[in-house]
């Protein structure tokens, strides 16, 4: 059978057993996993997914049914949405809740600051590079700071933290179905010259007779994502009382005189405010607890990413960086418990005798250890085997409080979770990189020895 043959075989068993075209409201995919949103979940069986020959594993995450199948993902994802009449270009609107309210949920919070954070990233890791090539061009001396060539880069560097208010401004009004220009507009408000000059001169401000509050907004990330929600809402109050002849007036001009009081003297200092402290908060408790909280915080991490509260610490993480210009915990501990994740999978293919297992164990573990995609080797090798799992947490444990006790942090954000990502490590010390490539390869040979020996060669389809 070919592949084509394969795949179009495995897509018409996933629409089946998820109730048919006609139960799916939503339909899409990222990396690994095909993404549904249904509408009547209780027919869904998720032992009988699991069991589809190319299935690594499903789950519940966010209200969605996730069916994990690897990098093959796209191929049957293109078959799925022609078979159910999806189109793969547009987003799928359709409201099956017309009429009920929906609940503000703790997963509904993070998914709209993550959602409005990733579309983001290739411009913050491209930022953030920059930062590691000055470094090494300091490091070697091909770099000094008196060169145009260092200022420029520099300055270039900077403006991708500088002006994330007028970037999230745009993304964030994409994730809540509000006007693009109308977001960047309020983004580039906040850090508009005057306002930034004000605020560092102490200069009163005030609007319609109301205080603006003089907080700094470039380099922040929750004030605008803050502003942006409430400003969608105002925006189709607008839309929806404006008459038509005039409506290409009233709803701009009515959102942002509404929006300027509220940004200026409520929601951005308020978001602010919960930017500054939550990243304070988290290195109170880093500080606190040491090396140790780093080596839990790892041990954990398979755990968090099995329910999807994984997701929780990338706000955290994006908020420390832009405001100490680094992260001492959470990247660490993502990018040891990946490469580990794969460095599981590879002992699995190493010692299994079905060429089946060990076939797929060692995609599973090239993908997670180079890509940081980690959904092959966890779902369909180490959580299935139970035991390359509990070897891999001991390996995060182990690697992950070295890093602690050697103080290694993150300063920019690498291409990729797994060990491509060791770049973000590169830093102003040399020592902070190499102790962070020690504890990769600490994290690496006692996660695989450790499933040497506890793992007793079963295979994943037994």
């Amino acid at each position: 059978m070919s592949k084509k043959e394969k795949y179009d075989e495995l897509a018409v068993n996933v629409l089946e057993l998820v109730g048919g075209k006609d139960n799916i409201s939503y339909l899409g995919h990222c990396m690994t996993r095909l993404r549904f949103q249904l509408k009547d979940k209780s027919i869904i069986n998720l032992s009988e997914i699991q069991k589809l020959p190319g299935i690594v594993g499903a789950q519940w995450s966010n209200e969605q049914l996730q069916i994990i199948i690897g990098q093959s993902v796209g191929e049957v994802y293109s078959i799925v949405a022609a078979k159910a009449g999806f189109q793969m270009e547009k987003a799928i609107d359709e409201n099956l809740d017309k009429g009920k309210k929906k609940k503000i949920s703790f997963a509904a919070i993070i998914d709209g600051i993550t959602g409005s954070l990733i579309p983001l990233l290739p411009a913050i890791i491209g930022a953030g590079m920059l930062k590691v090539v000055i470094i090494l061009g300091e490091l070697t001396g091909l770099l000094t700071p008196d060169m145009p060539t260092h200022a420029v880069l520099t300055f270039a560097s900077d403006a991708g933290f500088y002006f994330l208010p007028i970037f999230l401004g745009a993304t964030s009004a994409n994730k809540f179905k509000a006007n693009m220009g109308l977001g960047m507009l309020l983004g580039a408000i906040m850090i508009h010259p005057t306002m930034v000059a004000n605020v560092a001169g102490s200069v009163p401000m005030s609007i319609f007779g109301i205080p603006v509050y003089a907080a700094s907004y470039t380099n922040t990330i929750f004030p605008i994502i803050m502003t942006v929600y409430v400003m969608s809402h105002v925006e189709r109050f607008f839309k929806k009382i404006a008459p038509e002849s005039i409506k290409a007036i009233v709803v701009p001009l009515g959102t942002i005189l509404v929006m300027l009081p509220l940004t200026l003297g409520l929601i951005g200092p308020a978001g602010a405010f919960l930017g500054n402290y939550l990243a304070t908060a988290i290195m109170w408790l880093y500080k606190t607890t040491g090396f140790f909280g780093v080596a839990v915080l790892a041990t954990i991490y398979p755990l968090l990413v099995l329910t999807g509260m994984h997701g929780a610490l990338f706000p955290y993480m994006f908020q420390s960086l832009v405001t100490f210009g680094y992260e001492p915990i959470v990247a660490t501990a993502n990018v040891l418990s990946n490469i580990n994740q794969g460095a599981a999978a590879a002992a699995v293919a190493f010692k299994c005798k079905d060429k089946a297992t060990k076939s797929t164990a060692g995609s599973s573990a090239i993908t997670a250890i180079f890509g940081g995609v980690t959904e092959p080797a966890m779902f369909g090798i180490n959580m299935k085997l139970k035991k390359p799992l509990y070897a891999s947490m001991f390996g995060n444990f182990c690697s992950a409080a070295f890093a602690g006790l050697m103080k290694v942090y993150m300063y920019s954000l690498g291409g990729s979770a797994g060990i491509l990502g060791i770049t973000g490590f590169v830093g102003p010390k040399s020592s902070n990189f190499i102790f962070m490539v020690i504890s990769i390869i600490l994290g690496i040979i006692v996660t695989f020895v450790t499933t040497l020996v506890i793992y007793k060669g079963e295979s994943i389809y037994q």
